[in-house]
């Protein structure tokens, strides 16, 4: 139980909470464990509650009509998912897959909004975490739209420039397969893409280890869109 509720106390979306409510919690949530390549759920799946990342990670994807497969997020610790469904409608709106070993803590839904109505604090975090997902969906859905997967690479990478705290190397955190879907790219489109800044002296590959060469062109090309 103490573990457990350590593991809820350290959560972003759980910071700052009082002892009873954080003992509140740990009442009705329970750790899962799920071994690399495992669907959590999937999409239309009933929604019995959300879960939270407490080691490892997991991706959000959803299957087009003609069986291409598009990563919505790629999850780390600390990160929610499927806490969306528990407010609207029953079902999950994606399918969740652990990208490796993971351990996920799960909170019931109907316990959970139990609780919520005698503590309205709790839920106060994940609204904002919400809220920042849902602008993090719209911009990646105005650069499938308004950008090739070049221009959507070097927003990437500099991304990760930021995440990692590195000006000068970053390291893929998935495999370049899944990078495609997260672009909305194939991955034969996307080693074309890699290549393509190699070749213009933005980049430097070794692996999963990509050196930034040039920071101000690989600015300039995340910026532009496509005509």
């Amino acid at each position: 139980m103490d573990d457990l509720k350590n593991t809820i106390a350290s959560l972003p979306i759980y910071k700052g909470l009082s002892k009873p409510d954080l003992d509140s919690l740990a009442r009705i949530a329970s750790m899962r464990e799920y071994r690399k390549g495992a669907i959590i759920f999937f999409e239309g799946e009933y929604c019995d509650g959300f879960y939270v990342v407490a080691k490892g990670r997991v991706k959000i994807t959803k299957i087009s009509s003609k069986g291409k497969e598009q990563i919505l997020y790629i999850l780390e610790t600390g990160e929610p998912f499927g806490q969306l469904a528990i407010y609207h409608g029953d079902a999950f709106p994606a399918t969740a897959q652990a990208l490796e070993t993971s351990v996920c803590l799960f909170f019931p839904k109907t316990p959970f909004l139990e609780l919520i109505s005698q503590r309205p604090a709790l839920p106060m975090n994940m609204l904002a975490f919400l809220a920042r997902r849902h602008r993090e969906l719209t911009l990646q859905i105005e650069n499938i739209a308004l950008k090739e997967v070049p221009e959507r690479l070097a927003e990437y990478l500099l991304y990760l420039c930021w995440e990692q705290k590195s000006l000068k190397t970053v390291s893929l955190p998935i495999s370049k397969e899944q990078l495609a879907y997260l672009l909305g790219a194939t991955p034969e489109t996307l080693s074309r893409s890699l290549a393509k800044l190699v070749d213009d002296g933005m980049i430097m590959m070794d692996g999963k280890d990509i050196s930034i060469i040039d920071e101000e062109s690989l600015n300039d090309l995340a910026r532009s869109m496509a005509m």
